[in-house]
């Protein structure tokens, strides 16, 4: 019975070739989408999850507010990894990172470096808390001993054979020399070190035995005892500031007390977070690697649900509308005895014959649009055809989507009264225009949704890359590494300056894109108090970095060579005065320290007072910033005043290869160093943007075979009509007015709804836009000309047709 069912579903099929490709060509189109952001959500979802004992591992996390300034971090100071296994006892064990970002690397008796751009100082128990095991080397005494290291396999194989490195040596940024003593696989490409190449031993940083509980610089990963409760160890980390933070602070800070730090405002929080939720829920200063958002997760998943029900809407508008010419069919199988049970069987098999050839399809389109989704996506997303869960899961989904779309249709047609449709009134006995109706309002408000959404994703991005960010970002070049030139950095430095493309040049470290950041808490001289403390950034510049970078001097002046007591000068923000509570110019010739804690206090003169501009995301404000001159020379900016950049760049590198023979030459242009902090908007915008042309594509087929029904269906009214004089307009728009009024209801309803959840999203930007009028305007012109353009082709195909012909029609 049930293959008979099937084989009356494929006849039936056949008979209407048109519907049937609409109908498994917007499934299909539905179906593929939602796979690939199933897929994708899964990649989201299981970051960090394959480590031993995941579930009990936490991070560090430290959150303060001190001297104007707030910050959250995704590091804690030195001293916290071992307090917390000696006075914490739901913590089992505890290890930590020290960030090293890049280094040059080379074998011992070779010139030639090779350049890693993520490593990592770490403690000995790296291995007991991940769970990790080496391929070559032992894990009991691997990074034991001081000047030692590990290798990831990718990274041994540039300088040796695999089976060969543990025991060589290598140097690290032309200056200290470590032995390699093991060999790790490569990091999972779904965890939080998955950029990381090298892992030194913490025991060679002689930092990491420091007591200072004010300096956060470890990232401390603790692994708690079986079913420790996470609450109360959450609630008794609260205790380690008034332990052991405020009496170091009290030692540094005269006349420091907790009441006094409370009572003005100031906190420091410490709390732990789970491994596995790091990379969809945190988002703080730090992070070993860019993190995700599950707002992002949310939002995806969101638009794949959309998609099926916009596949499945879809087949049920078309099934149901399509019910006219099956209503005889319904009638004479009630006659000769089909029960209305037998009759949705028969639906619902043809829904199901249709979702499976609508599943094969999707399969096909997803594995050629997979390519071009992974670089959308940022993700190496692949689909998993061995893994029978994933065909289980797939299937199951399919049969729910094949009872979802055919249920309602199977339940209209089987309802058909026999007596009505067999003597002719099955056109007046036929319902579910309201049903349709409705169903065409969900369609497009989503649709509408979308669009509205993509919009303001996009002006939001180009309110980012138009705003005025305080300094200039075009055209200016980092040239990376450059201390590895050793005492030429000078003369490279000069020699760059010389060439005729050159604007200016500047060397540091400290740039307004991701890069390094060193934080201080200064005093203003005589006022040492707590109450008086400015929390600001302390950047080390040369004297050509406010030039090179366009900053604009609001009061005072720059650093000047002329002036010899410039070294001992300072240049601060306008975010570092308001702190201090003054104007910019009262703040000149004012004297700050933040070395309190030496017996003899080194006074840095305010010589100027530099214009805000954005030296961190455009979701934070704007902190307090300093400008001290220094000798951190590990970038090269260059502002190059053509537009012949490759020639330029050539020059710059055959000048550093002079200099700095069998070193490495790395560069790239601070623009696309913004452009990259804000990497994970601009992969949503473009997300957006696919998938709502995806969404209207099944909308429009949708709205496409409705019009085409209601066309066939209006054959005899549209003949009279141009019979007594109609015109084609007329006719035309006669049969799109319905149609643009379902439109209408929809934007009505959508518009709303998008304005609020998008200005949730705008909410994670402390510098963001409005949303105008314009966007809605620009939306709904979008959804009404393309309703029009799908509905009226339809129109005046109908309006054009001979009405001898339609009136002969029986």
């Amino acid at each position: 019975m049930v293959l008979n069912y099937f084989k009356i579903a494929w006849r039936s099929l056949k008979k209407q070739p048109f519907f049937t490709f609409l109908n498994i060509f917007g499934l299909a189109i539905g179906m593929a989408g939602a796979l690939l952001i199933s897929l994708y959500i899964y990649d989201e979802l299981n970051f960090d999850k394959m480590y031993a004992d995941t579930d009990r591992i936490h991070r560090i996390n430290t959150d303060i507010k001190f001297g104007g300034d707030e910050v959250s971090v995704a590091e804690s100071s030195a001293p916290m990894a071992a307090m917390l296994e000696k006075d914490f006892p739901q913590v089992e064990l505890a290890t930590r990172f020290r960030n090293q970002y890049s280094m040059l690397i080379r074998k011992s008796g070779t010139n030639e470096n090779v350049k890693e751009f993520e490593g990592n100082f770490v403690d000995d128990t790296f291995f007991k808390m991940f769970g990790f095991e080496l391929l070559y080397g032992d894990t009991t005494t691997a990074l034991k001993e001081p000047n030692t290291l590990i290798l990831t396999k990718t990274a041994a194989e540039k300088h040796f054979k695999i089976d060969e490195a543990v025991g060589q040596s290598v140097i690290i940024d032309n200056n200290e020399t470590y032995i390699v003593t093991g060999v790790i696989d490569d990091m999972p490409k779904n965890s939080f070190l998955r950029n990381d190449n090298i892992f030194i031993s913490m025991a060679s940083l002689e930092d990491a035995k420091n007591t200072q509980w004010g300096s956060n610089n470890y990232a401390t990963f603790i692994k708690l005892i079986p079913n420790a409760n996470i609450e109360d160890f959450q609630e008794s980390l609260q205790s380690v500031f008034k332990t052991y933070v405020m009496p170091w602070a009290q030692k540094v800070f005269p006349g420091i007390t907790l009441e006094g730090f409370l009572a003005a405002g100031n906190y420091f929080n410490i709390s732990s977070i789970p491994l596995k939720d790091i990379h969809l829920h945190s988002q703080r200063s730090s992070e070993f690697s860019p993190n995700s958002d599950i707002q992002n997760v949310y939002i995806l998943g969101l638009i794949g649900l959309f998609l099926i029900l916009l596949a499945s809407v879809n087949f049920m508008n078309l099934s149901t509308a399509h019910s006219l010419k099956r209503a005889k069919e319904v009638g004479i199988r009630k006659t000769l005895g089909s029960s209305k049970l037998e009759l949705i069987r028969q639906f619902l098999s043809e829904s199901g014959l249709i979702t499976f050839i609508s599943l094969l399809l999707a399969i096909i389109l997803a594995a050629i649009a997979l390519p071009f989704f992974s670089d959308l996506s940022g993700r190496d997303i692949s689909i998993p055809f061995s893994n029978p869960f994933f065909w289980l899961i797939l299937i199951f989904a399919t049969i729910i989507l094949a009872l979802f779309s055919g249920m309602y249709p199977a339940f209209f047609m089987s309802k058909f009264a026999p007596v009505e449709v067999l003597k002719g009134g099955g056109q007046n006995s036929i319902g579910g225009s309201g049903i349709r109706s409705s169903l065409v309002v969900f369609q497009f408000a989503i649709s509408v949704f979308l669009i509205v959404s993509t919009l303001v994703v996009f002006q939001q991005l180009k309110f980012i890359q138009n705003k005025d960010l305080g300094y200039s970002k075009d055209r200016v070049l980092i040239i990376q590494d450059v201390d590895a030139a050793g005492n030429k950095v000078q003369s490279f430095k000069n020699e760059v300056q010389q060439l005729s493309a050159v604007e200016n040049v500047s060397l540091s470290s400290f740039l307004p894109t991701p890069s390094n950041r060193s934080d201080s808490s200064y005093f203003q001289e005589g006022k040492m108090d707590q109450d008086y403390a400015i929390q600001m950034q302390s950047w080390r510049v040369d004297y050509n970095y406010i030039n090179t970078l366009d900053l604009e001097i609001i009061a005072g002046r720059n650093f000047d060579k002329k002036f010899s007591t410039d070294s001992l000068g300072i240049i601060i923000n306008e975010t570092a005065v308001a702190i201090m509570g003054i104007k910019p110019e009262d703040a000149l010739g004012l004297r700050v320290t933040h070395n309190i804690e030496d017996e003899e206090l080194q006074f840095y003169t305010i010589i100027g007072v530099v214009k805000n501009f954005h030296f961190e995301s455009l979701r934070e404000n704007i902190g307090g910033l300093s400008l001290v001159l220094g000798d951190y020379t590990n970038a090269l900016a260059v502002k190059i005043n053509a537009r012949d950049y490759a020639s330029t760049i050539a020059s710059i590198e055959q000048q550093w290869k002079k200099m700095a023979p069998g070193q490495p030459f790395n560069y790239y242009f601070l623009e696309d160093s913004f452009n990259s902090t804000y990497e994970s908007e601009q992969r949503l915008g473009r997300i957006f943007t696919t998938f709502t042309i995806l969404s209207l594509l099944i909308a429009c087929l949708g709205l496409f075979g409705l019009a085409a029904f209601s066309a066939e269906k209006r054959a005899k009214e549209i003949g009279v009509r141009k019979v007594l004089g109609a015109s084609v307009g007329q006719i035309t728009y006669k049969l799109s007015v319905d149609f643009l009024k379902l439109v209408g209801i929809a934007i009505i309803i959508s518009i709303p709804l998008s304005w609020y959840i998008m200005n949730k999203w705008l909410e994670d930007f402390t510098y963001r836009i409005d949303i105008s009028w314009g966007v809605f305007a620009l939306a709904i012109l979008m959804a009404v000309t393309i309703s029009i353009i799908t509905v009226s082709f339809q129109s005046i195909k109908a309006a054009i047709v001979n009405p001898i012909k339609s009136l002969k029609t029986e």
